[in-house]
């Protein structure tokens, strides 16, 4: 795990260098330990590298990495899982060490650079250098991992093409400018998230997953080559499902799954695990524990307030295993002190609160090991998010229902504060639904009223995962882009309601919200992590899975609890699932209310000239009264303005 960075111009050599040495420099956090810049000033290219040493350890590491023959150099973020396998291939070959990023560069002399790339298993983000064609190629792995941000900054001899790890590298050059792109804006409000390719500022854009870019001085234009694509795989899985008993799924999954631990296990360096307790965490730990000799080291942070606490089921499910556990009780000032960092780690708006407890827990981590594994992805790949289900179920009712009905039933709802659903809840009682009872009526109601107006499964799915439902008409001359949830969505035809969601899910919310809050939590604390569940072979199985091994009734990840109840007593699993979460809505009412009042001021929204105050300040009202809860509607503008004052200045 590394930092990546560097650029293309026609400036000389001391300018070269220097603006490629200060770009590395402010990636540091990502590889603290070792730093390398190569410049070719008769070629106009430098690159530069931070190095978080994984695999091997020596000097024999050291990026950027010119091939054995002279022709390519390389900067490497990630780590390739196969690459003892490519060496096997890569026959006569004089190694001078054992890293992956060596390997890389023996595959691209052997097989040119897309097939190295397409033959690379792993995680990573890449840019190589050919020195014969003077052509600039870069690469990021399958599913998002690891990030790479890029574009062309400057006019005239000054301009210049940028890449990086993170967007504080591309602002270090001189040539950056730094416009903010209304529509990412607008696209932060709707998914909490800036999606790809689209970064906050205009002009750099993110590569996509899967997506190899070539560039050049003498031809500026980038020509993208599409490697790897989810949705072909998803359509291959779909066209060619597994024909095996449940209990050979079970079996095929376990082995595939334990096999992509197995390599994910790979690093010179102590290697531990996050848990949660829940069930894809929980999987990835037991298939670690099955194939080690010694206690895996596991972390969980847990929270004093009982309903954003898994801490207690996660030492359960530890002491079954026999895991090496650390637990970390966080009190809420220690939560809110991370707050101050959001916008320096997140290096661009961004708004999943989930971003604090992921931060704190890669922290712990950080102080034991230097690799941890996590169970993302379980989710998008096993069918594990309700919003499969309430989608499905909501829309089978909805649909029957004439739209000025139901726009009838939506006014209705709305016109009663949520405090007072909550007291119809309370004396309706034992009549709701068991998932119902004790639960917050009045947000669930508010919030089901404003998808009534869905006129397709598709577009009552884009609410479900939508926060402001008009986004457009909040910030001031906003509007949305297409994304892979609309003008870029993929080819959906013969798939199932579901698996629409779970594709739509594992090309948008995975790489960009959940990596990305991953990714930079820990890189943060230059902590490597890895993401059994995506590797290749594991998410072409899944897409092989006949959809009752993942949903059987209202049991979501079928296949997969049956692994794990093969190494864990079902008592210590079954429960509601919980996010991984703080209590955002508390903190504003409390002691983050002094913090957001400043940054929601109007008189500072319409002097920043991003945002339409009215929308917000009664948002804001409603929920210091306790009238509804706001919460991540209000943490959308507060991350942006926060961002906004530690990156552009009050």
């Amino acid at each position: 795990m590394c930092g990546i960075a560097g650029l293309l111009s026609t400036a000389d050599a001391d300018l070269l260098s220097g603006h490629g040495a200060a770009m590395a420099a402010t990636l540091d956090h990502r590889g603290p330990d070792d730093r390398g810049l190569w410049t070719d000033a008769q070629q106009g290219v430098a690159l530069g590298h931070t190095r978080l040493a994984i695999v091997d350890l020596s000097a024999s590491g050291h990026q950027p990495m010119p091939s054995a023959g002279g022709r390519y150099v390389i900067v490497f973020n990630g780590e390739i899982y196969n690459h003892l396998a490519l060496r096997d291939r890569l026959a006569g070959v004089a190694w001078r060490g054992h890293s992956d990023t060596e390997t890389i560069l023996a595959a691209c002399e052997l097989w040119g650079i897309q097939t190295a790339v397409e033959r690379c298993h792993g995680m990573f983000a890449m840019a190589v250098w050919d020195r014969h064609e003077r052509c600039l190629t870069l690469a990021r792995d399958r599913m998002g991992e690891k990030p790479l941000y890029w574009g062309w900054q400057g006019q005239g001899r000054d301009r210049a093409f940028l890449f990086a790890s993170e967007l504080k590298a591309i602002k270090a050059h001189p040539a950056f400018v730094g416009d903010i792109d209304r529509r990412a804006l607008t696209s932060l409000l709707r998914h909490n998230y800036v999606p790809a390719p689209y970064s906050i500022y205009k002009g750099i854009e993110k590569l996509r997953p899967g997506t190899i870019l070539r560039v050049s001085l003498a031809d500026p234009k980038p020509t993208f080559t599409t490697y790897w694509s989810t949705a072909a795989v998803a359509h291959a899985g779909l066209a060619s499902p597994l024909k095996a008993s449940p209990a050979e799924v079970v079996d095929e999954v376990e082995r595939v799954l334990g096999a992509a631990v197995r390599r994910q296990m790979m690093a010179d360096v102590p290697l531990g695990a996050f848990l949660s307790g829940g069930i894809d965490s929980s999987t990835i730990v037991a298939l670690m524990q099955a194939q080690s000799t010694r206690p895996i080291k596991t972390f969980t942070i847990g929270f004093h307030e009982a309903a954003y606490n898994e801490a207690p089921f996660a030492m359960d499910v530890a002491r079954h295993l026999g895991t090496d556990h650390t637990e970390l009780y966080v009190t809420p000032e220690q939560a809110l002190a991370v707050i101050p960092r959001l916008p320096t780690l997140y290096d661009e708006p961004f708004s999943d609160s989930s971003q604090i407890p992921t931060f704190l827990v890669s922290q712990l981590a950080r102080r034991h090991v230097t690799v941890s594994l996590s169970g993302d992805a379980g989710d998008e790949l096993f069918a594990g998010y309700d919003r499969y289900r309430l989608t499905r179920a909501v829309w089978s009712k909805l649909s029957r229902v004439p739209m000025p009905l139901r726009r009838l039933a939506a006014r209705g709802i709305q016109a009663m504060r949520p405090g007072v659903w909550d007291g119809v809840g309370r004396v309706l009682g034992g009549a709701l639904p068991d998932r119902l009872r004790g639960q917050p009526l009045g947000d669930k109601l508010h919030k089901a009223s404003a998808v009534f107006g869905a006129d397709s499964e598709l577009s009552l799915y884009l609410a479900m995962v939508s926060h402001w439902h008009d986004p457009a008409a909040v910030v001031i001359g906003g509007e949305e882009p297409p994304t892979g949830l609309t003008g870029l969505r993929p080819d959906l035809q013969g798939m199932s309601d579901i698996e629409q969601m779970m594709l739509l899910d594992t090309i948008t919310y995975l790489p960009d919200d959940i990596l990305v809050k991953v990714d930079r939590a820990a890189m943060g604390v230059s902590l490597e992590t890895r993401v059994p569940f995506l590797d290749p072979e594991v998410v072409a199985l899944a897409w092989r899975l006949p959809m009752d091994c993942k949903l059987r009734g209202d049991v979501s990840k079928w296949a997969l609890r049956q692994v794990l109840y093969k190494h864990v007593p079902k008592t210590l699993i079954e429960r509601p699932k919980m996010g991984f979460g703080v209590p955002i809505d508390h903190w504003l009412r409390g002691p983050l209310r002094d913090w957001a009042e400043a940054l929601l001021d109007p008189a500072r929204l319409a002097r920043d000239g991003f945002f339409h105050a009215e929308p917000i300040r009664r948002k804001w009202a409603q929920h210091l009264s306790g009238e509804q809860n706001w919460q991540y509607y209000l943490w959308d503008i507060l991350m942006f303005q926060a961002w906004h004052d530690e990156n552009l200045g009050p």
